[in-house]
């Protein structure tokens, strides 16, 4: 059905701790004063992505999945759910200390088929942002006591950040992104939160959002481990590869580009976000021009593309 690339429209979120930044760093026509999140590629039921071209223009990803697997080679798989989702965060402010279960947890609490392992590759990041990445409770015991007590300051483990890094977060791991920080965030498709700690925000109706603090306890690992991941570097052409990370459920690498590539698609699908730059994709005799916030997923059966120009990519598969 498709030999192109199928380019996606992104789905908005308010978010109590969004700002402005998906609208000057990407050119989105953002829809909210506090725009927190692009999805951008996206087939969760809370907000899928719009098909842009092609013969399922303004279907979602969604419909594609569930009516046309042979786009993903996904013949032996129609029940599963699409399994991953890419986000932008735009962190204007602080996001809630939170924790997110593994499969098993999901499907038997909640009913849902993923839990939440994440990564994220930090676009922009002000001087001497910082964001929550673990904690330093050595016990399930020394957990709970010191999450009742609210001893936030010895109990969360924070960690500088600045553009350029990747962090990896599997289920279980206490995290937050912090003020003054864009993220490209990739995950399984799953939209399971729950909240320790959210410094007594309140909305406009002056209530503080809920937290979660039986079942985060429940599915917290204790005590924190590091996952540090070697990140292995190659060259096509000149296209440089840095692979990021290579998990259970995903892969996720780092590409830039200067000047032309022919690559061969090797994977069902691929994902790909432009972070940075122009560039032309060509499939066939097709040309597809490219730039910083385009998104778009290679579909099975194209075997070969072209890249040309100068741009930087976060590409993704399982």
């Amino acid at each position: 059905m498709y030999k192109e690339p199928i380019f996606l429209q992104p789905v908005f979120q308010d978010r109590i701790w969004g700002g402005q930044k998906l609208s000057t760093e990407f050119d989105y026509a953002i829809p909210y004063k506090r725009t927190g999140e692009a999805w951008v590629i996206s087939a969760h039921p809370n907000g899928p992505s719009v098909i842009k071209n092609g013969p399922l223009e303004g279907k979602t990803l969604a419909d594609a999945w569930k009516g046309h697997g042979g786009l993903f080679n996904k013949s032996a798989k129609q029940n599963e759910e699409y399994p991953l989702l890419v986000k932008i965060l735009d962190a204007n402010d602080d996001l809630s200390v939170q924790v997110h279960p593994d499969d098993a947890f999901a499907r038997k609490v909640e009913g849902v088929p993923y839990g939440k392992t994440e990564c994220w590759y930090v676009l922009s990041a002000e001087e001497g942002a910082e964001l929550v990445l673990g904690h330093h409770a050595q016990t399930p015991e020394e957990l709970e006591e010191m999450v009742e007590n609210q001893v936030w300051d010895s109990f969360l483990r924070r960690v500088k950040v600045k553009a350029g890094d990747f962090v990896y977060v599997p289920s279980g791991t206490i995290h937050a992104i912090g003020k003054g920080i864009v993220i490209l965030e990739t995950q399984q498709s799953s939209d399971i939160t729950y909240r320790v700690y959210d410094y007594d925000r309140t909305d406009s109706n002056g209530n503080k959002r809920e937290l979660h603090l039986d079942r985060a306890i429940q599915v917290t690992t204790v005590p924190h481990r590091d996952v540090v991941r070697e990140q292995e570097i190659t060259k096509v052409d000149d296209l440089t590869v840095k692979q990021l990370v290579e998990a259970e459920y995903f892969s996720v690498y780092h590409w830039e580009l200067n000047g032309n590539a022919t690559l061969q698609l090797e994977q069902d699908f691929l994902q790909v976000s432009v972070i940075e730059g122009n560039a032309t994709i060509s499939v066939k005799e097709n040309d597809f021009p490219i730039a910083k916030g385009s998104q778009f997923i290679l579909p099975y059966g194209i075997t070969e593309y072209k890249l040309s120009g100068e741009a930087e990519f976060i590409v993704s598969h399982v």
